[in-house]
């Protein structure tokens, strides 16, 4: 059974970063596409960015250039590194694992709120 367990997030001021780490403790880390999604109250879940095992990134259009996800197989984690957050970047964050032969993976979520 493969496990996401988050941490980092927590309460910052507009302009600040935080940076969210997610560690997998299944053995086919290297396998996956690592991804990160936030929802906030009322809101559809949507996804921030991903990585694939071979280290492609994208980002959803409101991050990009603020936002930026990087992995190391060797140690089963994927990060999120956040700069210049805004209140609108308030959610809770959760990591997301796919693998190639069908099975997906959601971490419990970390919440980061952003204050004006």
């Amino acid at each position: 059974q493969v496990q996401l367990v988050e941490s980092g997030g927590g309460l910052v001021q507009a302009g600040g970063s935080l940076r969210l780490s997610c560690t997998s403790s299944g053995s086919s880390f290297r396998f996956n596409t690592m991804g990160w999604y936030r929802q906030a109250p009322g809101k559809q879940r949507e996804l921030v960015a991903s990585i694939t095992r071979e280290g492609s990134t994208a980002y959803t259009g409101s991050v990009k250039d603020r936002f930026t996800i990087s992995r190391d197989n060797a140690k089963n984690t994927v990060w999120l590194q956040m700069n210049s957050l805004k209140p609108e970047d308030t959610a809770a964050y959760y990591c997301n694992a796919k693998f190639p032969w069908g099975s997906e993976y959601w971490g419990q979520g970390t919440q980061v709120t952003v204050s004006s």
